[in-house]
């Protein structure tokens, strides 16, 4: 990849903090955003958007305390906060109605935007984007969640982040993450991924708060009233050896006005590295139907 001419790297504000996006030109094709996951940045996208961005005008932006965007201060990492990021954004580039593509987190802020505003979105696809299987959501009382906030909070506080004595053993991890993962791919997103400290060691590019789940984290119900919002049609695809349980047999699915579930083999929760090919005969094919 490295013989191809990447995206352009420009800069937008939201909160007061100074967030990074990507831009992979042709501004007269019709706007598609990708919204990576968690501890995740936007050059994860590069395969998916070499292979679009002649139909379409492609943007992805690292989400605040990710990539090459700002760390927010105290640590206030939350869907609302992506979400509102992802208003910014838009608002900023003044994008008509989009298409969307996020993954994991990125693929729940994606459904949220849509929820939210209705209207500003033509079509999403979320790489599983919905969260945990519903059998492991607990519905706790918000003194609990409080609690576990405060305690997750403090613990991040005494946690160092990971140093890597070389490249090498971060592409490690990047792998270790994925086993999908080709030696190539693993590359590419390490050196976008990570930094080369004073001391010569590797360190990921995000925030470590980044882990703490919000206190306000909503429940199924709430989730499911938000995605029965969503008036455009929703593709919800799943990797076969993911984690992630299929939302068509969990009834998350239900929850939406017009989802798609796509199953695709051979792929893990990365389903745009782990099966490319597929994945994008399967999105083009949803971006076409009428």
């Amino acid at each position: 990849m490295s013989d191809i001419i990447g995206p352009t790297s420009h800069y937008f504000y939201s909160q007061r903090l100074k967030l990074h996006y990507v831009d992979w030109g042709s501004p007269e094709a019709p706007p598609l955003l990708l919204v990576h996951g968690g501890r995740d940045h936007a050059r994860n996208w590069d395969w998916v958007a070499l292979r679009l961005r002649t139909e379409y005008h492609i943007v992805a932006p690292d989400l605040r305390g990710h990539g090459d965007s700002q760390w927010a201060v105290g640590g206030s990492y939350s869907v609302a906060d992506y979400t509102l990021d992802l208003a910014q954004l838009i608002e900023a580039l003044q994008l008509p109605p989009l298409l969307l593509i996020g993954h994991s987190l990125g693929g729940s802020v994606a459904l949220h935007y849509a929820a939210t505003y209705p209207e500003r979105v033509n079509k999403v696809v979320a790489i599983e984007g919905l969260g945990p299987p519903p059998w492991l959501v607990a519905e706790r009382s918000a003194r609990e969640r409080m609690r576990d906030w405060i305690a997750e909070m403090q613990a991040l506080a005494r946690r160092h982040p990971r140093r890597y004595a070389s490249l090498e053993e971060a592409m490690a991890r990047m792998r270790e993450a994925n086993p999908h993962l080709t030696e190539e791919q693993a590359r590419h997103l390490t050196v976008h991924g990570c930094y080369r400290a004073e001391d010569g060691t590797y360190l990921w590019k995000f925030d470590n708060y980044v882990r703490a789940t919000s206190p306000y984290l909503e429940g199924m119900r709430d989730a499911r009233a938000m995605w029965s919002e969503i008036c455009c049609p929703v593709l919800l695809v799943r990797g076969e050896e993911s984690w992630a349980s299929d939302p068509a047999k969990d009834g998350r699915a239900a929850a939406f006005r017009n989802a798609t579930v796509v199953n695709i083999p051979k792929a893990g929760h990365w389903v745009h590295h782990d099966q490319l090919d597929e994945f994008l005969r399967v999105v083009r094919k949803f971006f076409d139907e009428r």
